[in-house]
């Protein structure tokens, strides 16, 4: 297991939800399902060189993902908490809580060096409801790139239900000194 090294997340396997909104625009945020944990887990480990289990310890899920490790003939196990999703309280704690302990074995722990993403009002369609705003356009990530520590350098987003381009930026990348 030491030997193998977690891919980076395609552009495809990134999903966007809106974070803040406002009659200005909207903040984007970038996150990851349990379906591409599963995919890059089975092509890395294999589909029988992992395993989860879920157990409930003072009232909260927790997800343990452990990793058959051939050199030393054991299961390595990594561990996390899950919190509840709005739409159904156990499955969304027990997704999230194995998401969250994937993260702890390197499964997109890129998308902590995201940058902010913010998109206009101009880009989006943000309507008024009451005293709040709401949007329910479909955001995609179409381009990603990462520099050699597996920070996100570059980030196209697009309105999904537009095809226009929403959010487009670059890092600069620095050469590190000792």
């Amino acid at each position: 297991m030491n030997k193998l090294s977690i891919r980076l997340l395609r552009a495809d396997e990134i999903e966007c939800r809106i974070g803040t909104i406002s009659d200005k625009g909207l903040s984007l945020l970038l996150y990851k399902d349990a379906r591409a944990d599963m995919k890059i887990l089975d092509e890395t480990f294999g589909i029988l060189g992992w395993r989860r289990t879920h157990q409930s310890i003072d009232g909260n899920l927790y997800c343990t993902i452990e990793l058959w490790d051939e050199s030393k003939h054991e299961w390595i196990a990594k561990q996390d908490v899950g919190t509840e999703s709005y739409a159904e309280k156990e499955k969304g704690q027990a997704s999230d809580s194995f998401k969250r302990a994937c993260v702890s074995v390197g499964i997109g722990r890129e998308l902590y060096s995201a940058p902010f993403v913010w998109v206009s009002a101009q880009k989006c369609n943000i309507q008024r409801r009451g005293d709040k705003f709401v949007c329910f356009d479909k955001f995609a990530v179409s381009h990603i790139m990462y520099n050699d520590d597996r920070e996100i350098i570059g980030l196209t987003i697009i309105n999904s239900d537009t095809g226009e381009v929403v959010y487009n930026g670059y890092k600069r990348t620095q050469k590190k000194t000792a």
